[in-house]
C-alpha cells in the first residue's frame, strides 16, 4: 500500500497546534527518514509494534501497513484527535494516551491468551531516553527488537565501545546489541531540531549478558564508577559504594583491573567479572 505523505503544517493549522517543546516534540516529515526508520526496524508481519510517540502519525501509518497490529502511545493528549484522524481507516492501529513509562508493555499489548510478540519503534526526545530504553528492556517480556530516534550524539553514546563507555551503553549492551542504521538530518523535522539525529536499531538477547542474580550488584557498581567521572575506579567506586579505598582497591586487583583505571576503559565482560569478585569476596545486602 502506497500512502501519500501528511501535510504536517495544514494538520497543526486545524487543530490549532504547536510543538511543545517542554515534550521534545519535533515532528519528523521528510518521507526518505520515516522509510529509512522502517527499513531499519526490521519489521516482522507476525509481529506487534509498540510505537513510542507517534505524534501526529506520520510514521504510524507506514508501521501499520507491514505490522500485524501497531500500539501507539502518546504522551500529548492535544495529539490524540489528530492521530484518530489520520489514523482512520487502518484497523490494525491502537491508539493509547499515556505516558510509556507508567505503562507495563505486557499488559497493553497481550492478546486475548495473554500471548506476547512484539518490536518497538520510538522517536523519543533526549530527556527520556536512558529511561524508556531501562524501562523496556527491564519489562517482564522483552521486544525482540528496539528502534530508536534518537540524537545522534546519544547513539554514538549507546553504541560506545571501551575506552568511551558509559552507563548508558552499558544499560543498553547489557540486554542487547545496538547499531546505528541511518542518519537524519536535523532539516527532516519540524520544527528543525539543534542537532542531527540517528536511528539505532538493537536486537535484544534472549537472556541478558549479566546473570539476572547479578545484575543489581552490576549496575550499582557501574553507577558508583561513573558517578565521579575525572576519578579512578580506586576512588569513584569507594565514593559510589561507601567503602574504604583499599578494600575497593583489593577487590579492582582480584577482578584483574587496575585501581587506577576510569570507568569508560572497562569493557561489560570486566564489569562483570568486578561483579562477581565482589559478590564472592564483599557479600552485598539486597
Amino acid at each position: 500500500m502506497s500512502l501519500p505523505p501528511l501535510d504536517v503544517t495544514d494538520l497543526l493549522r486545524r487543530y490549532d497546534l504547536r510543538p511543545d517543546k517542554s515534550l521534545g516534540q519535533n515532528f519528523l516529515v521528510d518521507p526518505k527518514a520515516l522509510r529509512q526508520i522502517v527499513d531499519a526496524a526490521d519489521l516482522t508481519p507476525n509481529k506487534d509494534i509498540l510505537e513510542i510517540g507517534p505524534g501526529l502519525g506520520s510514521l504510524t501509518r507506514l508501521l501499520a501497513v507491514q505490522a500485524h497490529c501497531v500500539v501507539a502511545v502518546e504522551l500529548d493528549p492535544r495529539l490524540i484527535p489528530v492521530l484518530h484522524e489520520v489514523l482512520a481507516g487502518l484497523n490494525n492501529v491502537k491508539i493509547i494516551e499515556g505516558d510509556i513509562l507508567r505503562l507495563d508493555p505486557v499488559a497493553i499489548l497481550a492478546d486475548d491468551a495473554g500471548q506476547i510478540n512484539y518490536q518497538v519503534v520510538a522517536n523519543i526526545p533526549y530527556y527520556i531516553t536512558s529511561a524508556v530504553i531501562r524501562h523496556l528492556l527491564e519489562a517482564r517480556v522483552k521486544p525482540e527488537t528496539v528502534t530508536l530516534t534518537i540524537q545522534q550524539e546519544v547513539a554514538e553514546r549507546v553504541c560506545a565501545t571501551p575506552g568511551k563507555m558509559g552507563l548508558l551503553a552499558l544499560s543498553v549492551q547489557v540486554y542487547g546489541a545496538p547499531q546505528i542504521a541511518a542518519r537524519i538530518p536535523a532539516g527532516a523535522f519540524f520544527p528543525p531540531p539543534q542537532v542531527d539525529s540517528a536511528v539505532v536499531h538493537v536486537d535484544i538477547f534472549p537472556q541478558p549478558v549479566i546473570p539476572a542474580d547479578l545484575l543489581g550488584l552490576f549496575f550499582r557498581l557501574a553507577k558508583a564508577g561513573f558517578s565521579q567521572k575525572r576519578k579512578n575506579l580506586r576512588n569513584a567506586i569507594s565514593g559510589g559504594m561507601a567503602w574504604k579505598p583499599q578494600q575497593t582497591e583489593e577487590l579492582l586487583n582480584a577482578a584483574g583491573i587496575d585501581p587506577r583505571r576510569r570507568a569508560e576503559t572497562l569493557s561489560l565482560t570486566e564489569w562483570q567479572c568486578l561483579a562477581e569478585n565482589v559478590r564472592i569476596l564483599s557479600p552485598q545486602p539486597e
